[in-house]
């Protein structure tokens, strides 16, 4: 037993020692975990993440990282370090805003996770540059997501409520956005140039977001969210519509004819729900709610995905279980009607 203790011993030494020799200590000791954080973010993410992602990715390192470990030695940083980062992040992290005085004062547990997913990228990084042997959020605990419940507009309210936003002058852009499912940036994003109204296609070839304060296009989320979608023939009236009333090369513009913030269709969208009596949801519930509606009508599933930009049909089987659960009990019912009937 001695023995095969012994042995673990130096085989586990073995292994550190040419672990070390892989790293190149006089240049580790440069750093600290903030100057490598800062280095990493310029240098790499700054070329690999989105440009729309840039500020969050900033606001990480700056309001998170560096306070709580960035004076830590690269080489130094321990997972056992990050754990109590994670948990001070999650009971109290949230930085002190007037706009945030009401909220929870704790992150989330995904804003948590995205953070060491951060954290982890610049490690993976350091070790590529051969300054330090391991990552050290490998093997770290990570916060469950909580569950967020997925809302939509019933189909007995969408009446109502395009009732109310043609009377509050938006009618246009929700139809389409319920006809389609688009991401609110992708709908901010359409230009003529991208509708065919002969075919009655749409090109989804931009986004707009908010960079750095500025309203500006964007590419889009992945290489899947490049797509055409198919619209009915009452969708390329109301385009046909559209087209009439602006001469701006944006579908929905803003009242200068530039395209629109994406803050402003969610506040439009709020005070439609309100005018309309309706419950108060996310603007991305409104693309649940076209997902939802095709699969109760029996839209296959992967012509939805394609509609929807995801990466596979198995990601928006698994986001709408509860939809095709449902649809599976009605076929069992059907089924089990037609052969009661032949017994």
């Amino acid at each position: 037993m001695y023995w095969q203790t012994q042995k673990d011993c130096k085989e586990k030494l073995k292994q550190a020692i040419e672990e070390n020799a892989k790293v190149d200590t006089i240049r580790a000791r440069q750093y600290t975990v903030g100057r490598w954080m800062d280095v990493w973010f310029e240098n790499c993410a700054k070329i690999k993440v989105r440009p729309s992602s840039h500020k969050t990715y900033r606001s990480y390192i700056d309001n998170h990282i560096k306070p709580n470990i960035g004076k830590i030695p690269l080489g130094k940083l321990s997972s056992l370090d990050l754990q109590k980062l994670y948990k001070k992040l999650l009971n109290g992290g949230r930085v002190e805003r007037i706009e945030a005085k009401h909220q929870p004062k704790g992150l989330s547990a995904k804003t948590v996770r995205n953070i060491n997913q951060v954290i982890s990228s610049a490690m993976d990084f350091a070790i590529d540059q051969k300054l330090i042997s391991t990552n050290p959020t490998n093997g770290c605990a990570l916060p469950k997501l909580e569950h967020r419940e997925m809302k939509t507009l019933p189909t007995e309210q969408l009446a109502s409520f395009l009732h109310e936003a043609k009377e509050s002058g938006v009618f246009e852009m929700y139809y389409i956005e319920l006809a389609t499912g688009l991401r609110r940036g992708e709908l901010m994003g359409l230009k003529w140039e991208d509708i065919d109204l002969e075919r009655g296609t749409i090109q989804v070839r931009r986004q707009i977001a908010r960079i750095d304060g500025e309203v500006v296009e964007a590419p889009l989320k992945t290489k899947n969210s490049y797509r055409n979608i198919s619209i009915g023939a009452d969708a390329v009236q109301i385009l046909k519509d559209q087209r009439r009333k602006n001469n701006s090369e944006y579908v929905f513009p803003s009242p200068t004819g530039g395209p629109i913030s994406p803050d402003s269709v969610l506040h439009m969208l709020h005070r439609v729900l309100k005018r309309a009596g309706l419950p108060r949801i996310r603007f991305h519930d409104t693309r649940h709610t076209f997902a939802t509606v095709a699969l109760q009508n029996s839209v296959d599933i992967k012509t939805i995905s394609g509609m929807l930009g995801h990466y596979s049909a198995g990601f928006t089987l698994d986001t709408y279980a509860h939809v095709t659960t449902q649809a599976q009990r009605q076929a069992a019912d059907t089924m089990a009607n037609i052969l009661s009937g032949a017994i």
